[in-house]
Formats: structure tokens, C-alpha cells, sequence
């Protein structure tokens, strides 16, 4: 009886670290969307950033936009926050990440940018 209740506690215990894992990787990606994103395309993720002025060639994505968000696939979006505009052909002012992210942390943001569009 004992061995059951330590194997159930185990179990539990496992399942609660694992929430607290996916809950901290969201919370990484918010933290991490706000420090390098933010700055141009909002903080709600509207293109509406300090740095979004009428000087800059390209306005900033709307990460809000489902209709267009949804023509990008997560590939898309992983290879724009981690090689930079530039190399996907948008804007050059939007700097790799790939130096500065860890590959869970760019996987992590695009979850994060679909919470944002909904899509």
C-alpha cells in the first residue's frame, strides 16, 4: 500500500513539474517577445511599437492579423525571428535572433505568435 502511494505521489509530482515547464516556457516566450520584439511590433503584438514611425520603409507585422499571419507557416516564422528579415525578404531592419535565442526559446516565440494571432 505504501509503494502505491509513493508511486502515485511520483506520478503527481511529475505531471505538476511538467505544467510548470510548459507555464515557464510561456512565460519565457512573453518575457522574450517583449524585450526583443516589442520595441516594433507592440507589446499586444500590433505592429504599434515605440520604434514604428512613419520613417521606417516597412511597417512593422501585425502579429494580431489571423488572415495574414495565417499564410505563414511556423517554418516561416521560426526562419524570420531566427535569420532576421533580411534573409526572408522582408524587412532589413529586423535583426536575426539566432545568435541570441536558443532553438526552444525561437520555437517558444512562434507558439507565442500564434497565441497572439489566434491562428
Amino acid at each position: 500500500m505504501k509503494k502505491i502511494a509513493v508511486t502515485a505521489a511520483a506520478v503527481f509530482a511529475v505531471a505538476l513539474l511538467g505544467m510548470n515547464i510548459d507555464t515557464a516556457s510561456a512565460k519565457d516566450a512573453k518575457a522574450n517577445y517583449d524585450h526583443y520584439c516589442a520595441q516594433c511590433h507592440g507589446t499586444s503584438g500590433k505592429g504599434d511599437g515605440v520604434n514604428n514611425t512613419k520613417d521606417l520603409p516597412v511597417s512593422p507585422r501585425n502579429h494580431t492579423d489571423a488572415n495574414e499571419m495565417k499564410k505563414l507557416t511556423d517554418a516561416d516564422v521560426y526562419n524570420a525571428i531566427k535569420d532576421g528579415g533580411a534573409a526572408t525578404s522582408k524587412s532589413t531592419l529586423m535583426p536575426p535572433f539566432g545568435e541570441t535565442l536558443s532553438d526552444a526559446e525561437l520555437k517558444d516565440m512562434v507558439k507565442h505568435i500564434r497565441k497572439l494571432c489566434g491562428c
